[in-house]
């Protein structure tokens, strides 16, 4: 087969692996946003005023689901490969879904409180165990915009949710349930349907893709052979050492702590958006319809900023870009006094936190290998943002509505230390990579790969051994 067929036949075959793969983790991901999130909507709908609970109740409503979340999603990872994916994520959206549910049927604070944390454990492993799935199928410079195509239905959910909770609540009274107990039942019956879908439709491996003809299986197999040549060794093991490898790389560090602040951001917009817009003055039903517009703006932004992510091969220069709109919609919401004026910064802050997501995620997968070091840098990176996610929870106090002066100045800060991140990151990667340029030969001489290597032992040893920190493997920057 020519060079031309074989692009060809490249082409065709990451075509159908779209086609695939993506809907079905968009569909889980958009799910897990909206259930997680659903209960700013529901707050809207008369959930607090309903059950009695306190501004502080409610928050630790919103918090505890955090907990568990966190916990779960670094075992998660490394059982991800174990299990497989055909059964592990399906079977936690079946279950989720019912946790969801069952916060329509609560009638107290404790019972409230009690349904968040199942639904945390559930629903925590399904960000983390999503990118290292992906990452198991596309190479390095195509991540970005896979891992945007399914995290922009978290800008979507955040439409949905409003479109869907103002409709919803229509059936307030209906079999005696008010109407935001029904958001909360019929949202999470739909993703336990969608979850026993998922267990016929989603492939574990490349070798499991349907709709593929032999060679188009074996050209995906090669090129990530190709891209990531330690997952083409096979000899990687689970180890606790791969996990400590990640907690010293300085660049994973890095990384975690700009997930940090974009978690705070990200989850304050996603949680307390409707009970921002609500605050500044507009109806509950227009509240729910108005949160609509600066999540869609979210969707495109995302998408068009991880494809230039892709096309450029940087993660860096699109996450402090996009950062910067975050910094204008903040400075815009901190100086004005108008109602209008103020739900118009939203369309910048939300694409400018959303669409930082997917090139930071990718950068973490880029940046480590092999395998179960990559799974546990991909966790990692989703534990700071659910921690972001647990500080958001406490940023919002309903006394300070509807300016939110402190915590508009801390996202606003936060936002400028993740640009700030981004460059110190890559200029760290930069200097990485020439030193191994500059000390190849000093790294491989312990495995003696030019002497009596004809097998290629020596050399497979090196790579499973030292991972990205291969003289070959180029880190992103």
């Amino acid at each position: 087969m020519g060079e031309a067929e074989l692009k060809t036949l490249e082409k065709q075959a990451v075509r159908r692996l779209d086609f695939a793969i993506l809907p079905m983790m968009t569909m889980f991901y958009l799910l897990s946003f909206l259930d997680r999130a659903n209960i700013g909507n529901a707050r809207v709908a008369g959930l607090q005023k309903d059950l009695g609970m306190s501004d502080w109740q409610y928050q630790v409503c919103v918090t505890i689901l955090y907990v568990p979340y966190i916990c779960a999603e670094l075992p998660a990872n490394l059982l991800l490969r174990k299990i497989g994916p055909r059964y592990l994520m399906p079977t936690l959206l079946t279950l989720w879904g019912l946790m969801v549910a069952l916060q329509g049927l609560v009638t107290s604070f404790p019972g409230l409180a009690t349904a968040r944390a199942f639904l945390g454990l559930v629903e925590g492993p399904m960000f983390p165990g999503i990118v290292l799935y992906l990452s198991s199928f596309y190479t390095r410079s195509e991540l970005a915009f896979r891992v945007a195509v399914f995290f922009s239905s978290a800008s979507l959910s955040g439409a949905f949710s409003g479109l869907l909770a103002a409709a919803i609540i229509n059936m307030d009274g209906i079999s005696g349930r008010p109407g935001w107990a029904w958001i909360f039942i019929l949202e999470g019956l739909f993703s336990s349907l969608i979850g026993i879908l998922g267990f016929f439709l989603i492939p574990s491996t490349p070798q499991e893709l349907k709709f593929m003809t032999p060679e188009m299986k074996e050209v995906l197999i090669r090129r990530l052979e190709k891209d990531k040549p330690s997952s083409s060794t096979h000899q990687d093991h689970f180890s606790f050492k791969e996990v400590l490898h990640s907690l010293r790389s300085p660049h994973v560090l890095l990384v975690f702590a700009i997930f940090y602040m974009e978690g705070t951001v990200l989850y304050g917009q996603a949680l307390f958006l409707p009970s921002i817009v609500n605050q500044l003055g507009f109806s509950t039903n227009k509240t729910q319809l108005l949160s609509v517009g600066p999540f869609a703006g979210g969707f495109i932004v995302t998408l068009t900023a991880s494809l230039f992510s892709d096309r450029i091969k940087s993660r860096a220069i699109p996450t402090a870009l996009i950062s910067i709109l975050g910094i204008i919609g903040f400075s815009i919401y901190l100086s004005s006094e108008d109602k209008y004026t103020r739900y118009g910064s939203l369309f910048f802050t939300v694409p400018g936190v959303y669409a930082a997501v997917p090139p930071v995620s990718a950068w973490m997968s880029n940046n480590s290998e092999p395998h179960y070091r990559r799974a546990t840098s991909i966790a990692l990176g989703f534990v700071a943002t659910n921690a972001g996610g647990i500080t958001s929870t406490w940023l919002f106090p309903t006394s300070e509505s509807p300016r939110y002066r402190k915590t508009t100045i801390i996202n606003l800060t936060f936002t400028i230390l993740i640009i700030v991140g981004a460059g110190v990151n890559a200029l760290l990667l930069n200097y990485m990579n020439k030193q191994k340029v500059k000390r190849r030969d000093e790294i491989l001489a312990p495995y003696n790969i030019d002497s009596d290597d004809e097998k290629g032992t020596n050399a497979t040893r090196a790579w499973v051994e030292l991972g990205d920190r291969h003289p070959d493997f180029k880190y992103s920057l």
